[in-house]
């Protein structure tokens, strides 16, 4: 019976240091958060001519609904889908596309002054630039291909000046999270190389005259 009474004390003894964190329990995993950075690679966010104080408005941007998440997303060999638990996006996605293209563009034109979605509406806008991810996919062994339907308007006049489509297919090196977010970063930094060349020309147009 002593022997009993004592094995009660010490099982409530027990618990009431693990409820309290008094016992040390192996720590879960810390999450990593990641963001989109500019690359600054040499040759890449050039200076390009266009109309000066001109004001481009940047989004919306949309993402897959399976990259709506702040888990970061990747395939796996069978083509499953692997949400990681631990490795996050510091922002969401969609967010970080719209604000690392911003970014790129404001240093491609530096006379030109850009607003992101949504923007002020007090301020009047000359051009929207407006983008659609189509795919996004991602194997941390492989590659990302990254697929994008975007389109400039005319915000003034609410015509659609331009579509394209661009397909992007980047290496993931190292093949790490990390190694991840610099390849879409340089995917990003590309895509914004695209839509840069086609403002200007647009830009260059409508200053010439007819």
């Amino acid at each position: 019976m002593k022997q009993t009474g004592f094995l009660y004390y010490a099982s409530v003894v027990l618990f009431s240091f693990v409820c309290s964190g008094c016992l040390s329990v192996p720590n879960s995993p810390v999450p990593k958060f990641y963001t989109l950075h500019s690359t600054g690679s040499p040759g890449e966010n050039k200076l390009l001519d266009i109309a000066p104080k001109l004001i481009i408005g940047i989004g919306p941007v949309e993402i897959p609904e399976y990259q709506n998440r702040p888990q970061i997303v990747t395939r796996d060999k069978d083509g499953m889908l692997t949400f990681a638990q631990f490795e996050r996006w510091g922002e969401s996605l969609d967010s970080g596309l719209a604000r690392l293209i911003l970014e790129n563009l404001t240093m491609m034109f530096p006379q030109a002054e850009f607003q992101i979605f949504p923007c002020n509406f007090s301020i009047p806008l000359d051009y929207q630039v407006i983008v659609n991810v189509v795919q996004l996919e991602s194997q941390l062994d492989k590659d990302i291909f990254f697929a994008a339907q975007w389109t400039i308007i005319d915000s003034k006049t609410k015509e659609m000046l331009l579509t394209k489509r661009s397909g992007i297919r980047q290496a993931i090196n190292p093949h790490t999270y990390s190694g991840l977010a610099l390849a879409l970063s340089r995917v990003c930094t590309l895509l914004s190389g695209e839509i840069a060349e086609n403002l200007s020309k647009l830009s260059i147009l409508r200053r010439t005259p007819a």
